[in-house]
């Protein structure tokens, strides 16, 4: 019997336990639907690589935000700090078309108003859906962006089943490791993970990965997308070259960003949903080097679709598992990427051989 390739073998290490026996990761890897009251769906387009990606919490959720990057392109994240009024949302977004893709979300809106879903103004309802995007006009013709009917598309197929990973939604165009350049970039996509501890508590990420920096393993640190040599044949090591002195070559500023969206079946408030937005920003740390430069525009939403009130040491233990489950999600972006527009994609590089 041969040995399993060393593709195979990173597959398995991500799809592996995050933590002791006592946590048990769902099928496949695990998806952020597999938090109860949670939907997600996706448009993606079919005239160039783009998309958006809508997460649903029709029953409400509270919600807090964490930006990192230095560059973001947001909406309503200001209903989200911790003194304002408004307690729950009803739907994140998550799109490509830089800041064009904001408009998405009025789809979204449009979607879960016909439904009666909304913050009650009379005998109007408001949905509340704050938004994030990421740049990937440089994918084709960027004039062709997501816009409220892709928003509404992607609302309308959103469903609590295992959500797809890859080139979809929000990840489409998401490339990774453009530190030299984007003629040396691979292609990136949308990754989801969770994990479900004894109990019943369970803990989803989203993310779509379009990263200045390499994506690495984060238990081994092992790179699984990013810079390519010049021969285009395996990875130049961004963090090398930077460790190196050599700068940040031809890294595009503005057009790097992750976007993504943390959930837990608990009942927190606002402070502490913000608190583990915060937290789960360390998972980005882990799998992308670097990350949180001044021209990305890093965003992460976290969600409590409704549970148990928790304490400051549940909360803590919710903050450290879900940069886990974030850390795993990113992994499972770029290894579910296709190459596309030139762009290889992890399993180009690190190929099976068995």
């Amino acid at each position: 019997m041969k040995p399993p390739s060393r593709r195979r073998v990173l597959q398995s290490a991500v799809a592996a336990p995050l933590t002791a026996a006592a946590a048990q990761r769902t099928a496949s890897g695990g998806s952020l639907t597999d938090v109860p009251g949670i939907k997600v769906g996706h448009w993606t387009s079919r005239a160039r690589p783009t998309g958006c990606t809508a997460i649903l919490t029709e029953g409400g959720a509270v919600a807090g935000v964490d930006v990192r990057g230095g560059a973001p392109g947001t909406r309503d994240t200001e209903l989200l700090r911790p003194e304002m009024t408004v307690e729950s949302v009803h739907g994140i977004l998550l799109s490509g078309g830089s800041a064009y893709g904001l408009a998405a979300a009025d789809g979204v809106m449009r979607f879960l108003e016909s439904k009666g879903v909304g913050f009650r103004m009379g005998r109007n309802v408001v949905p509340i859906v704050p938004a994030a995007i990421l740049f990937d006009l440089g994918m084709g013709d960027g004039s062709i962006r997501p816009d409220g009917d892709s928003g509404y598309k992607a609302a309308k197929s959103a469903s609590d089943s295992s959500t797809k990973r890859g080139n979809v939604g929000a990840g489409a165009g998401a490339t990774v490791g453009k530190l030299l350049g984007p003629g040396r970039s691979m292609k990136s996509g949308l990754g989801t993970a969770s994990i479900r501890m004894e109990g019943g508590l369970t803990i989803g990420a989203l993310v779509a990965v379009n990263a200045v920096g390499d994506v690495v393993h984060p238990d081994n640190g092992e790179i699984l997308a990013g810079a390519l040599t010049e021969d285009r044949s395996s990875f130049a090591d961004a963090a090398a070259h930077i460790r190196a002195g050599l700068g940040l070559g031809q890294a595009s500023r503005g057009e790097n960003t992750t976007i993504g969206v943390v959930a837990a079946n608990v009942g927190w408030n606002k402070a502490q949903a913000t608190k583990v937005a915060q937290m789960a920003h360390d998972g980005l740390a882990r799998a992308i080097r670097p990350v949180h430069m001044p021209f990305d525009g890093d965003t992460i939403f976290a969600l409590g679709t409704g549970g148990d009130p928790i304490d400051s040491s549940k909360l803590g233990l919710i903050g450290a598992l879900a940069a886990d489950v974030l850390a795993q999600a990113v992994a499972s972006a770029v290894l579910a990427a296709e190459s596309l527009a030139g762009r290889p994609a992890s399993r180009d590089i690190i190929k099976d051989t068995d």
